[in-house]
């Protein structure tokens, strides 16, 4: 088993942001969605730009997962929004070499840890419908779906699932 070191990461990071974060989504998503769309949502919504945005913004923090010295994964947490007793993954992910190795686990585990010591007691996060491996994931990690949200991948419109975790029973 693979064990990784998770930090926060800063603005000075940024460029190696937007590489894993261009990386793990066209991995995860490419082979089952038209490049147009693929390339539209890489340019533009993990642009430098918006991730500076995304990396200024006081309710959310960027984590790496590194191990060693390879950045491996990385995950993106909302927080202090409208509840706040819910604590929102936006992202998780972990790049394709290195699933399936506890990569994923950890970070969830660094996720679930923080929610606890911060006293939240859900945490939320929407999973493309057809992501079974995620969907797997999380439902063998306690999470449940209980709802539905639109999400726009370059010009198509598809289907998030919204699971969550109630960490009173976890």
């Amino acid at each position: 088993m693979f064990s990784i070191q998770i930090k926060k990461i800063t603005l000075f990071e940024i460029s190696e942001l937007q590489k894993i974060s261009r990386t793990t989504f066209f991995e995860t998503f490419s082979e089952a969605n038209m490049e147009e769309n693929i390339t539209k949502y890489l340019e533009e919504d993990l642009s430098i730009e918006k991730l500076t945005k995304e990396l200024e913004n006081k309710n959310s923090d960027f984590y790496f997962g590194f191990l060693e010295e390879i950045v491996v994964g990385y995950l993106k947490l909302n927080f202090d929004q409208a509840d706040k007793s819910i604590l929102e993954i936006e992202r998780i992910y972990v790049l394709k070499k290195y699933q399936r190795k506890n990569i994923g686990q950890q970070l969830l585990e660094y996720v679930i840890q923080l929610a606890k010591e911060n006293k939240y007691t859900q945490i939320w996060l929407g999973v493309w419908e057809h992501n079974h491996n995620a969907i797997q994931f999380y439902n063998k990690n306690g999470f449940v779906a209980f709802d539905k949200y639109s999400f726009i991948l370059g010009y198509d419109e598809q289907t998030d699932i919204l699971m969550k975790l109630k960490l009173s029973e976890y």
